[in-house]
C-alpha cells in the first residue's frame, strides 16, 4: 500500500465512512450497500446496511469464478491420525454445497441456528461454510467441552440441528463425542430436531434412529445448494465466551462488516496475498479459528492450514517447524503458550534448526500477553519479525498490532503494538480521566467500533449494553488493563481483575510475571494474590522450569524473590515461589488464574469447563496444601 501507517490510521478515524467504503470495495457484493454507517433507534451502529452478499461465496465461489478453482484452499495436516490432504477451491465448493443441501433437506433455513461440536477436521470448515451458504447461523462449540457446557449453549442458541463426529483425538487419547452430545441433549430443555454424526474410524458412534443421521448418508442424498443472498446486517455466527454470571455470552457477528474486516486484516495486518499460505495454529472452536483458520484466509484467496495436533508431543517440539517447511507456510499465528511449551522442551531450538523455514515471512503471537523473554527467544532463533498483537473474541480481529501490510514499524518487546485502523483507544484511571504515558489504567475503545466487531449478544441486548458500554458512555470497555508509551505503543497488563493490592499498592500480575520470566530457568509462570491479614494481599508465583535444568527450588526462589524486589521494591514482597510441572490452562492456552486464586484462598472454584487437563487442578491443590497451608502461609 502506498500510504504509511500514520496517515492510513488517521484517515480511518477522521472519516470512517469514506475509509470503510473504500475497504468494502475489496469484496464482491451482490448489491452495494445503501449506507456505510447507520444507527438503529436504540443507538446501535450498523455497517453496510442495504448491501447483500454471501460469506460462503466470498470464501469459495468467487475464486473459482476468477479462474482459481484448481488452487489449494485447505491443507489438512493431522499427525494424530497420520493424515494429510489438500482441497482445491473447486473441491471445497463440492463439499460445502453438498452439506448445505443436506442441511436444507433436514429443514434448516435462513436464520436457524446450527451447533457444530466437531474436532479439527475439514468437515468442520465445510459445516461452517455450509451454514453461511444458506443463511443459517452457526455456533461452534469446542470439541470435548463437558456435556453441561454444551447443554447451556444448546438451550441458549436453540439450534435446529447439531453436527458432531464420533470422536476427537488429543495427542494419543481418543475422546468419544457422541456420549457427551447425548448427555447434553438429555440435560437440555430445548429439543434439537436433527443430529448429524460423522463416523471416524477410531470410534463408531451409536445412532438414535429417531433423531440421528449418518453424515455420509445425508450427503449422498443431497443436492448442492447455491449461495443465498443475505443482508450485510444478517447474523453469520454466534461464538460463546465465558461470563461472570455463569451464563455464557453469545457474541454475535454479522456477514457484511465481518467479511470486510477479514479481508482488510489479511491484507494490511498479516500482509497476505491470494495464493499465500497462512497458518493459524489454533482451534476452530475459538475466535482465532473462526477468523484466521476459516474465514479471513479463504476470503482473501489464500491457502489455509488446518492442523490436528499439538506444538509438542505430536511427535515433538519440532512439529510446528515441520509443518512450516513441508507446506511452505508464509505466515504463522499462534499463542505464546505454544511457544513456551516448545521452548521448555527445546531450549536451544535444536529441533527448529533442523527445518528449512525460508518460506516464513512473519510470525504472529496473540491469545494472551507474550512475555519479553519468550518473544526474544523466538525472534533470535527464527530470524523473521515476531509480532505480538492483541484482540478479543468480541472484536473478532486485531485491535492492537504492527500492520505489516502497510508499514512494518519498530518492534517493541512487551508491546502489542499500535491501534489498528478503526480503533481509537485511550487508557483511563478509576475516575475516567485519561492516564498519562506509562501509567496503567483501563483500556477503552471509542464508539462506533469498526466493522467486524460484535453487533450484539445473542438474545441478550440488555447484557450487551451493560457489559460493554454502560460503564463509560461512548466507549467500549475492553476489560483489560494497559498503558501506552510516548510513541503510541500500547502494553496490555492483563484483565482488570488480575491486579494484586498489596498494602494499598496496585501491582499487575503481568508486570510481576515479566520479571520472573526473565530468569533463564523459568519456562513459564503465573502470579496470583493470596489473602493476607496485614497487607490485604501478597503475591505468590507458580513456576514451571525448563527441561534439563538442575538448579534447586530454594536457590531459584531466592533468585526470583531478589529479582522482583529489584524490579518493584520491597512493596512487591514475593514470599513464595512454588515449582510445578504444569499450570492449569484453558484449552486455548490461557492460565486459569481465577482457579488458582480460589484454591489458594480456600474459595469455591469458578466454572472450569474449558480446562485443558482437569487433573492439573488436583496437583496444584496438593502443592498449595503441602507448601503453603502446612506452613501456615495461608490462614
Amino acid at each position: 500500500m502506498t500510504q504509511g501507517y500514520d496517515s492510513l490510521y488517521a484517515a480511518s478515524l477522521d472519516d470512517p465512512e469514506t475509509f470503510w467504503k473504500e475497504q468494502s470495495k475489496h469484496i464482491d457484493w451482490f448489491t452495494s450497500p445503501d449506507e456505510i454507517l447507520s444507527y438503529s433507534q436504540e443507538g446501535n451502529w450498523k455497517w453496510f446496511e442495504g448491501g447483500t452478499l454471501n460469506t460462503s461465496y466470498l470464501a469459495i465461489d468467487r475464486h473459482i469464478d476468477r479462474g482459481r478453482g484448481g488452487e489449494t484452499a485447505i491443507i489438512y495436516d493431522s499427525p494424530v491420525t497420520d493424515t494429510k490432504r489438500r482441497y482445491s477451491y473447486r473441491e471445497l465448493k463440492y463439499e460445502v454445497s453438498r452439506l448445505a443441501g443436506a442441511l436444507r433437506a433436514l429443514g434448516v433455513k435462513r436464520g436457524d441456528r446450527v451447533i457444530l461440536y466437531l474436532p479439527m477436521i475439514p468437515e468442520t470448515i465445510f459445516a461452517m461454510l455450509a451454514c453461511a451458504r444458506i443463511g443459517a447461523i452457526h455456533s461452534v462449540v469446542f470439541g470435548g467441552f463437558a456435556a453441561h457446557e454444551l447443554q447451556k449453549r444448546i438451550d441458549d442458541a436453540k439450534p435446529k440441528a447439531l453436527l458432531t463426529a464420533s470422536c476427537g483425538i488429543e495427542v494419543n487419547r481418543v475422546i468419544p463425542y457422541k456420549p457427551i452430545v447425548d448427555r447434553a441433549l438429555e440435560l437440555a430443555s430445548h429439543e434439537v430436531d436433527s443430529v448429524v454424526v460423522l463416523q471416524r474410524h477410531q470410534v463408531k458412534a451409536d445412532l438414535n434412529q429417531s433423531r440421528d443421521h449418518d453424515w455420509q448418508h445425508v450427503i449422498a442424498k443431497s443436492m448442492p445448494a447455491e449461495c443465498l443472498p443475505l443482508q450485510a446486517t444478517d447474523p453469520l455466527y454466534i461464538i460463546y465466551t465465558s461470563g461472570t454470571t455463569g451464563k455464557p455470552k453469545g457474541v454475535l457477528r454479522d456477514n457484511g462488516g465481518h467479511a470486510v474486516a477479514m479481508e482488510f486484516s489479511m491484507r494490511t495486518i498479516y500482509d497476505m496475498s491470494p495464493g499465500d499460505v497462512f497458518w493459524a495454529a489454533s482451534d476452530v472452536g475459538w475466535v482465532v479459528g473462526h477468523s484466521y483458520i476459516v474465514y479471513a484466509p479463504l476470503i482473501r484467496g489464500c491457502t489455509t492450514v488446518l492442523y490436528e495436533g499439538k506444538p509438542v508431543k505430536t511427535p515433538d517440539a519440532g512439529a510446528f517447524w515441520r509443518v512450516v517447511e513441508e507446506h511452505h507456510v508464509n505466515a504463522l499465528f499462534t499463542a505464546p503458550t505454544a511457544i513456551r511449551a516448545m521452548r521448555k522442551e527445546d531450549p536451544e531450538a535444536a529441533l527448529m534448526k533442523r527445518y528449512d523455514l525460508s518460506s516464513l515471512r512473519n510470525m504472529f503471537l496473540a491469545g494472551e500477553r507474550c512475555d519479553v523473554s519468550t518473544l526474544e527467544w523466538l525472534s533470535c532463533n527464527l530470524g523473521v519479525p515476531v509480532i505480538d498483537h492483541w484482540w478479543q473474541t468480541e472484536s473478532g480481529w486485531p485491535m492492537l498490532a504492527n500492520m505489516t501490510g502497510i508499514e512494518l514499524l519498530p518492534i517493541k518487546p512487551g508491546s502489542a503494538g499500535k491501534p489498528v485502523c478503526g480503533y481509537e483507544m485511550k487508557v483511563v484511571d478509576e475516575y475516567g480521566a485519561e492516564c498519562p504515558p506509562k501509567v496503567e489504567g483501563t483500556l477503552l475503545v471509542r464508539c462506533p467500533l469498526p466493522p467486524g466487531t460484535l453487533i450484539d449478544l445473542w438474545q441478550d441486548s440488555e447484557r450487551f449494553q451493560k457489559s460493554y458500554f454502560d460503564s463509560y458512555p461512548g466507549y467500549y470497555l475492553t476489560g483489560d488493563g494497559a498503558y501506552r508509551d510516548e510513541n503510541g505503543y500500547f502494553y496490555i497488563v492483563g484483565r482488570i481483575d488480575d491486579v494484586i493490592n498489596v498494602a494499598g499498592h496496585r501491582l499487575s500480575t503481568a508486570s510481576l510475571e515479566e520479571a520472573i520470566s526473565s530468569n533463564p530457568s523459568v519456562a513459564e509462570c503465573a502470579v496470583i494474590g493470596i489473602d493476607d491479614a496485614l497487607k490485604g494481599q501478597v503475591p505468590i508465583a507458580l513456576v514451571v522450569t525448563k527441561t534439563g535444568l538442575t538448579a534447586g527450588p530454594d536457590e531459584l526462589e531466592k533468585e526470583l524473590v531478589a529479582k522482583v524486589r529489584e524490579a518493584f521494591g520491597a512493596v512487591a514482597s514475593l514470599k513464595h515461589v512454588l515449582i510445578t510441572e504444569h499450570l492449569p490452562k484453558t484449552r486455548s492456552g490461557k492460565v486459569l488464574r481465577s482457579a488458582l486464586r480460589a484454591i489458594a484462598n480456600g474459595k469455591e472454584l469458578p466454572s472450569v469447563a474449558t480446562i485443558d487437563d482437569p487433573h492439573v487442578l488436583d496437583e496444584i491443590r496438593a502443592l498449595f496444601e503441602r507448601e503453603l497451608f502446612e506452613a501456615k502461609a495461608v490462614k
